[in-house]
């Protein structure tokens, strides 16, 4: 058997909703149908705007919409059999080829809770996005946005302090000596870690935004990091400002619109301020997704709401941000693998093209649980498990994943670290009171 092989064979499966009880099951049964609801009521409630825009046309375009995701919503908490995508979107054909293989996989064809956790969950927002694209002229409705707005307006106080933080710091950053700089840049990727926590996935859509004071809540929270991989990250930003390199590239793998993409543009601003990095690429979602995501016009959304706040160094980050997109200093990138089922040892032979785009970086960050959940191939590994091996073979740069805690997977952990975790706080892996900075080297 090749080594190749054999390390396959060794994987553990991934997570499924077979377990009753388990934290796969409990979101199957209990949160995706709170947020099938939430977007029929969410559609409902914009009838009137529907029939303003569109006429008759949107009236009957949304009661389509809404058939479509109540037959969904029955198939779901009936644990009815996983049925092909019939929208022809660029996509399409490689969601149905997934749907054979775990055909082939299973003794019957794959249901919402036989089937793998991860796929089961991606498949139902990809069925949202197929209900709304089957019916034009609403078609391009973001059935989240409502959600995702009120995030942001609601974490208001917190951007304000951030955006003030920043604008303050901008002013001598080029006076600034290293230890002084390196003491605010391992601040910044906390805040951004701590953003993390304002998932509207995990709260079903319920509020989740951002109240208290996120510089302060640093220190506060700093114990509650497990793994903390932050001085990895400045050796390997540093290195690079050291050796003179003409160029340094960082990709951010977004997860959450609103706040948490709010204090990850800070991080993204300060970078490259700081000349820690030349060029920031952004890698968002093609469609909505997950509730809060952050799609392409989530990512313009905020930056004209910072530019046009009124609050001069919330409106001076948005003039800035503009600025760097204006010039290519940022860029966004919304492939479709990332709203793929697929665990990102997949990436090479699914999507050579975005494979190959991010080996061009000297560092990636992954926002976020569902990028971790992906990066892990959402396996039940255990505790002490080296995140390196966890990733199987996904290593295209240095990689770091900047996440709080929402599902029952960690790997990377100290021997008995998991354990007495568990033994203190049984629910430490789901509940998104910790956090972990944990780095690859990916050589």
């Amino acid at each position: 058997m090749s080594k190749m092989a054999a390390q396959e064979v060794m994987l553990p499966p991934q997570l499924a909703g077979k377990l009753k009880g388990s934290f796969a099951y409990n979101t199957i049964k209990d949160k995706l149908p709170v947020i099938l609801t939430r977007v029929i009521n969410n559609l409902d409630q914009h009838k009137n705007e529907f029939f303003k825009e569109h006429g008759e046309k949107g009236i009957e375009a949304e009661k389509k919409v809404i058939d479509s995701l109540s037959k969904l919503l029955d198939e779901l908490q009936t644990d009815k059999p996983l049925i092909a995508l019939n929208d022809n979107l660029p996509d399409t054909t490689l969601w149905n080829q997934c749907l054979e293989h775990h055909r082939n996989l299973s003794d019957g064809p794959p249901s919402w809770f036989q089937s793998p956790w991860l796929y089961t969950e991606c498949y139902m927002y990809r069925r949202i996005h197929e209900a709304l694209t089957q019916n034009p002229p609403i078609s391009e409705y973001d059935v989240f946005k409502k959600e995702k707005d009120h995030g942001f307006f609601e974490s208001e106080q917190a951007i304000i302090v951030l955006s003030t933080y920043i604008q303050e710091l901008l002013k001598n950053i080029e006076d600034l000596d290293e230890k002084f700089l390196k003491e605010e840049f391992l601040k910044l990727p906390q805040v951004s870690l701590w953003g993390n926590k304002c998932d509207l996935s995990l709260s079903a859509g319920a509020d989740s935004s951002q109240k208290s004071d996120p510089l302060q809540s640093v220190e506060e929270l700093k114990s509650f990091i497990l793994v903390d991989h932050m001085e990895k990250l400045w050796s390997v930003l540093t290195n690079k400002k050291n050796l003179n390199a003409q160029s340094t590239r960082l990709d951010i793998v977004l997860d959450n619109a609103g706040f948490e993409l709010t204090a990850d543009l800070v991080l993204a601003d300060f970078l490259l301020s700081s000349q820690l990095a030349t060029e920031i690429h952004f890698h968002g979602k093609s469609i909505p997704w997950y509730v809060s995501d952050t799609t392409k016009h989530d990512m313009n959304w905020t930056i004209k709401q910072m530019q046009s706040a009124n609050h001069k160094w919330m409106s001076r980050c948005g003039v800035c941000w503009e600025g760097y997109m204006k010039k290519g200093a940022w860029v966004y990138h919304d492939h479709l693998f990332w709203t793929l089922p697929h665990e990102y040892s997949r990436m090479a032979q699914v999507a050579p093209d975005l494979y190959t785009e991010l080996q061009k970086s000297n560092l990636i960050i992954f926002k976020g649980d569902l990028n971790y959940r992906k990066l892990t191939g959402d396996r039940k590994w255990e505790f002490t498990v080296p995140f390196h091996q966890a990733l199987n073979n996904f290593h295209p740069a240095p990689l770091c994943s900047l996440r709080t805690l929402k599902c029952d997977i960690q790997v990377g952990l100290k021997p008995g670290q998991g354990e007495q975790l568990t033994k203190t706080e049984p629910e430490w892996m789901i509940i998104g009171k910790y956090g972990i900075v944990q780095f690859d080297a990916a050589s």
